[in-house]
């Protein structure tokens, strides 16, 4: 167990640089019987089946953390990848966040599998593995309920859940994040522009049901939600839902590509975005993210990590603008490029499937990249511009 002093204070979301979690990889024989859920399209994982752009480092697995598919690398090896159900590897992700001085996780729970009983048994799965993982590690959690793929009338499923997972004293975690007094629950998916077919009304009824239940409630909202353009409704119901609420967080990947523009986003919009809400008594989360890429599942161009670049320039953005808490999107998810722990610098080889790596770096370089990062916000290590690691080895 973690000695107190090692332990993240579970009480407050201010100070914190916490990752998302997605929690959702399950492969051939690990019991969910799921098939290769998120490594490819359920049936053999191979070059001609797979939807990751990143290989994760499997050379810390043991033989019981590992999945074989039908890719080879270079020397022949067979390549292994893992299950998000085995609570093996989600404690040893735990650790690794507690090593590298990362603060914890918003754990992902896509609402769109609730009602189906294998996709809820992997879910809850998940959940008791980063339960016991956070405890041992002395890291924090949130839950984060995803709407995307959601129907007309299903958002009541969530609170349906979240009373569920009450039953089962999840807030009651010595490990489970609270801000304001509080435990915090997020909702990812409200204002987006993009033809929901859902309705902001059932969201402005889940808010109401979470803050009638005594949470803290956080918001997953579209990058340009202030001013309704671009990737947001036009809505006039929105911003009298989002005054609701108790903390915005705007999603941003894909929405710049430089670290000039990241400084530029910052400045021009999630400053603004941050005064609106210190305006109206809601705190504010900005997202940052490493680069991006899904070549292996619907092709097209990524961006550039340029070496930690692109994600420091905005970590250090956010601190600027006067953000107190960060989230990072994403800690695993390897499928669009932008997880940020241990990814292999020698993926398999295929001429049907190509891999990104992380450029030669150490693999645990964005790990210890969002440790710092921690640092930074908290004051604790000089706000530079200039990578505070080096990337030479």
């Amino acid at each position: 167990c973690i000695r107190d002093s090692h332990r993240v204070d579970a009480k407050t979301l201010d100070g914190k640089i916490l990752c998302g979690y997605q929690g959702w990889f399950s492969c051939e024989g690990d019991g969910a019987n799921l098939g290769w859920v998120h490594w490819g399209r359920r049936r053999r994982m191979g070059p001609d089946n797979v939807t990751v752009d990143l290989w994760p480092d499997m050379s810390e697995l043991d033989a019981d953390e590992k999945y074989a598919t039908d890719f080879r690398h270079a020397d022949g090896r067979v390549g292994e990848v893992f299950s998000s159900v085995n609570p093996k590897t989600v404690d040893r992700h735990f650790r690794w966040m507690h090593d590298y001085g990362i603060d914890g996780v918003f754990l992902q729970r896509f609402a769109n599998g609730l009602k189906n009983e294998r996709l809820r048994a992997q879910k809850n799965k998940v959940l008791a593995n980063a339960r016991s993982a956070s405890e041992r590690h002395g890291r924090v959690y949130a839950v984060m309920y995803d709407l995307s793929g959601l129907k007309s009338g299903q958002v009541a499923h969530v609170l349906e859940d979240w009373r569920n997972l009450g039953r089962q004293q999840v807030t009651e975690d010595d490990t489970y994040l609270h801000h304001d007094g509080k435990p915090v629950v997020a909702v990812w998916g409200i204002g987006f522009g993009d033809d929901r077919d859902y309705s902001l009304k059932e969201c402005k009824a889940l808010i109401d049901g979470l803050k009638l239940d005594g949470c803290t409630v956080m918001l997953g909202v579209p990058s340009w939600w202030r001013q309704q353009e671009r990737d947001a409704t036009r809505s006039p119901e929105l911003h009298p839902i989002l005054e609701s609420a108790d903390i915005l967080s705007p999603w941003t990947v894909g929405r710049y590509r430089t670290p000039k523009q990241a400084s530029r986003h910052a400045q021009e919009v999630w400053k603004p975005d941050l005064e609106w809400c210190h305006d109206r008594n809601l705190d504010f989360l900005p997202v940052v993210y490493p680069g991006f890429s899904w070549k292996n599942l619907h092709g097209g161009e990524g961006i550039p990590r340029l070496k930690g670049r692109f994600l420091w320039s905005q970590i250090v953005a956010a601190k600027r603008s006067g953000a107190k808490m960060i989230y990072v999107a994403m800690f695993d998810e390897v499928d669009e490029g932008t997880a940020i722990f241990k990814c292999s610098n020698d993926p398999p080889v295929s001429k049907d499937a190509q891999f990104l790596t992380y450029e030669g770096l150490p693999t645990d370089f964005y790990l210890r990249l969002v440790g710092k990062g921690g640092q930074v916000l908290r004051g604790e290590i000089p706000l530079k511009d200039e990578l505070p690691l080096s990337i030479e080895h």
